[in-house]
């Protein structure tokens, strides 16, 4: 099950559809999804959580709680949707894509993927590059 909480005025737009994605996106990978909850915030309520529990002094887009168990994926997920916007306008993207770029890395997270060495790091963008195109809305 995937579920959707906003803690800002923020509102995912088709959340089935995105729902749908992240599965397939699971399944890409060898694993299923037990439970995940996003979680949308502002950057103060991320940025209390980073110093709070990962005793880091940074604004970050996402951080994603793991309690998965073998392939089975389940976790808290919460995104900061103000470093979404503004990630957005740095790397010239959508608001869309990156909101999708930060959703489908918490995932590759809790599949077992890292991004703390460069080599990991690029795994992980070719990885959620990959993903991004499984991602399908009818218009």
């Amino acid at each position: 099950m995937i579920e959707y909480a906003f803690q800002t005025d923020f509102q995912l737009t088709h959340p089935d559809v995105h729902s749908a994605w992240l599965k397939e996106v699971a399944l890409s990978e060898g694993c299923e999804i037990d439970g995940l909850q996003y979680v949308f915030v502002s950057d103060d309520e991320l940025y209390e959580m980073n110093v709070k529990y990962l005793n880091h002094n940074t604004l970050t887009d996402i951080i994603t709680f793991d309690y998965s168990e073998n392939r089975s994926l389940s976790g808290d997920l919460f995104i900061s949707i103000d470093r979404v916007r503004e990630n957005a306008v740095a790397f010239n993207a959508s608001f869309d894509l990156e909101l999708r770029r930060v959703m489908v890395h918490g995932l590759l997270h809790l599949a077992g993927y890292g991004d703390k060495s460069p080599e990991d790091e690029q795994l992980m963008r070719r990885k959620e590059d990959e993903k991004l195109k499984m991602f399908h809305v009818e218009q």
